[in-house]
């Protein structure tokens, strides 16, 4: 037992090493979180069939048991099938701007051991142990002069682990496609006049600097959607309050 626990130490300390390591290279560039550059990026989509280079199905993130349900069909990636950067036979009700990360903070109960302590986030976001602190969090990615923002819903590509890359310093392995560090969405691929396999640069960045474009427009787990829906509520609240005075009087 005794063994265990200083191994356990020893590999927490590692972890809060890599992170303090981290946060210096950021705050160094006078940016929370920098960019990660000239990363390998292919297309995925909901609803994606298993093949060669994709061995598991995108029916399902790794954060949402029923996604291609949830958002409202299969994500055709077919430019001829596709209007105004989603799918012509439906509107989708999760935000079409999308990616994929090689991490997941969810285990079978609660979190990863590490998550609490690589997560930049992860205290302001922690709402539980069923709740993952990483799925809707916005991205930016750039190619050339154009930048899109996405969310991130689901892990991979390859991995779900590799904190070293996603949060640290570290470069990302070699893999299946050509050692492809980010997945992007059918949308995110159009905005940014993507080929199927690319390179691009990304970082996480505040929702409070992301502008407004087609990626604010739709979903129910869209920050913006949610943010006009909330200030509309408290707007028609506000001038019932108002109409209510002005009839008192």
């Amino acid at each position: 037992m005794k063994a265990i626990s200083i191994l356990s130490i020893g590999a927490l300390a590692a972890v809060v090493a890599g992170c303090l390591n981290t946060e210096h290279s950021a705050s160094a560039t006078g940016e929370r979180y920098p960019w990660k550059k000239n990363i390998v990026t292919t297309v995925f989509w909901i609803g994606e069939q298993p093949s060669g280079n994709n061995p598991v199905p995108n029916r399902r993130s790794s954060w949402d048991k029923d996604w291609t349900r949830n958002y409202g069909g299969f994500d055709d990636p077919n430019p001829a099938h596709r209007s105004n950067y989603m799918p012509v036979k439906f509107t989708p009700r999760q935000n079409p701007f999308y990616c994929a990360l090689p991490y997941n903070d969810k285990s079978t109960n609660g979190h990863r051991p590490e998550a609490p302590h690589v997560v930049p986030w992860f205290k302001e976001a922690y709402q539980g142990p069923g709740v993952s602190t990483c799925k809707d969090r916005w991205v930016a990615i750039r190619k050339g002069n154009r930048t899109a923002y996405a969310q991130w819903e689901d892990a991979g590509p390859f991995r779900t682990d590799y904190w070293q890359y996603v949060f640290g310093n570290e470069r990302p392995k070699p893999n299946l496609n050509k050692g492809a560090g980010l997945d992007v969405s059918p949308a995110v691929r159009d905005y940014l006049g993507l080929g199927e396999t690319d390179v691009t640069d990304w970082r996480f960045v505040e929702f409070s600097e992301v502008s407004r474009g087609p990626w604010s427009t739709l979903g129910e787990n869209n920050t913006f959607v949610i943010s006009d829906r909330k200030t509309g509520r408290e707007l028609a609240q506000a001038s019932k309050r108002a109409e209510g005075g002005a009839i008192a009087r």
